[in-house]
């Protein structure tokens, strides 16, 4: 247990049925410098994490450390990471809202696509670690001396050494901690041979990570707030295939080892921003009391699902799409499968039917702009070319997600188009759970109240 465990901001909170309007301002391409924040957030400057993009001009890796990927890599490991998320999700009959469920005994989600990271500090006295956000992750790690270049990957800071740290434990086999960790899933490797607890975690994209199952003092550097015995990942052995130099991840899951499970108040959220040259920021917890706000400042609020097979994912469930405000022709049995809102996937998957509809309206809406083919999964691109100030002149309708209890959430433009392509895919049928990806959650404040059992989005944060 965590106790008191220190509010990490003051969220500008409060129930809204529908999100309206959308973002001003934002672009399709970055800056060649960081712009910091794009909006000014009205919260205190002294409690939120930033929170940015691992490629472009506000990463904290130096351009020399950057391996960018091109779109076509990346679609390809996305695809690979919603694969994994639905076999995951193979054989959930249906989302129990606020059911009490397992721990999943099937392998993590695809690393590649991970694009967002924050720097916390860890141990007495801190370790400045620079660390991926992952809500489709549960255990949080970071590399930990010993750990020899053989076994694990160059990062930016110092490895983690817990010898310096006046408040890590690692884990003896028959703690409580260890026993958490279900051995099919973790594989805690404890055996009469071994006095501290052993976990693994396997990727869904062949990356790995081993180690010692560990607490140390977290701190969130903004503001020193602090996250006592929080539970944590010492990795000695790492193969990882981001092309990067993070020094680990934060897991943001539903499962049991995560950090939102570890946590009093059970509730976070973030701001992606519009683009690379743009911060945004990451929060943990929610105030006992919302401030009443204006309505430009309220979230949209939709019901939480947890499956009943694979804890670690958040679902949602939509109820219809609107294209330049006209809602369109698909029946909202098409959603029941519901939707993974997920840090990690690149682009949005719909259901066949949804996706069909989408792209008809969505097509004929882009008349104007001569359609061209794409080599990547997104079939819906155009050559803007010809437009008079570049694709920052395109006209780009809108397009509106409506989720369940009348939360209808606008998309930002940076949302909508990527690379010249509509940002959004087929899960390949209407049975298959749908993902909700990073791409069109830029901008917005996506709020997890895990313990309330609710996600809401505020236009505009960031």
């Amino acid at each position: 247990m965590i106790p008191g465990l220190p509010l990490l901001l003051v969220l500008c909170v409060c129930s809204s049925p529908t999100a309206y309007g959308k973002a001003a301002g934002s672009s399709l391409k970055s800056n060649a410098i960081c712009s910091g924040h794009r909006v000014s957030i009205p919260l205190s400057n002294h409690t939120w994490l930033p929170l940015n993009h691992r490629h472009g001009p506000c990463s904290p890796f130096s351009p020399e450390t950057i391996a960018t990927t091109a779109a076509a890599d990346m679609l390809r490991h996305d695809q690979h990471r919603a694969d994994n998320i639905r076999k995951r999700l193979n054989g959930t009959a249906a989302a129990k809202h606020g059911a009490d469920v397992s721990i999943p005994t099937t392998l993590g989600s695809s690393l590649n696509t991970l694009e967002y990271v924050v720097t916390v500090g860890l141990g007495t006295p801190a370790i400045t670690q620079t660390v991926h956000i992952d809500t489709g992750s549960d255990i949080t790690w970071v590399q930990c001396r010993p750990c020899p270049a053989a076994t694990c990957h160059p990062q930016k800071d110092k490895l983690f050494n817990p010898a310096m740290s006046a408040t890590y434990f690692a884990f003896d086999c028959r703690s409580a901690a260890c026993r958490s960790l279900r051995r099919d899933l973790y594989n805690n490797g404890c055996s009469r041979h071994r006095r501290h607890c052993q976990y693994i975690v396997k990727y869904g994209d062949g990356s790995n990570t081993t180690g010692t199952y560990s607490s140390d003092k977290l701190t969130l550097i903004s503001n020193h707030a602090v996250v006592d015995h929080f539970q944590f990942g010492c990795s000695h052995v790492t193969q990882l295939f981001t092309g990067d130099k993070a020094d680990g991840l934060m897991g943001l899951g539903g499962g049991l080892p995560s950090l939102v499970s570890q946590m009093k108040t059970k509730a976070f959220s973030y701001c992606l921003p519009p683009a690379a040259s743009y911060s945004g920021f990451l929060t943990l917890g929610v105030p006992p009391q919302l401030p009443r706000m204006s309505s430009t400042n309220k979230f949209a609020m939709a019901p939480m699902y947890r499956s009943d097979v694979v804890d670690t994912f958040y679902l949602v469930r939509l109820q219809g799409i609107a294209v330049a405000g006209r809602r369109l022709h698909v029946a909202s049995s098409a959603f029941t499968a519901g939707a993974v809102m997920d840090s990690g996937t690149v682009i949005t998957r719909l259901p066949e039917t949804a996706y069909r509809a989408l792209r008809a309206a969505f097509r004929k809406e882009m008349r104007m702009y001569k359609r061209v083919s794409s080599s990547t999964i997104l079939d819906t691109c155009f050559n803007f070319s010809a437009a008079a100030g570049g694709e920052d002149d395109v006209k780009v309708p809108s397009v509106e997600l409506v989720f369940e209890r009348g939360a209808t959430l606008e998309l930002d433009r940076s949302g909508i188009i990527l690379d010249g392509c509509l940002a959004f895919a087929s899960t390949g049928d209407d049975e298959s759970a749908g993902i909700i990806g990073n791409v069109q959650q830029r901008t917005l404040e996506v709020m997890y109240d895990v313990g309330g059992g609710a996600v809401g989005f505020r236009l505009g944060a960031c």
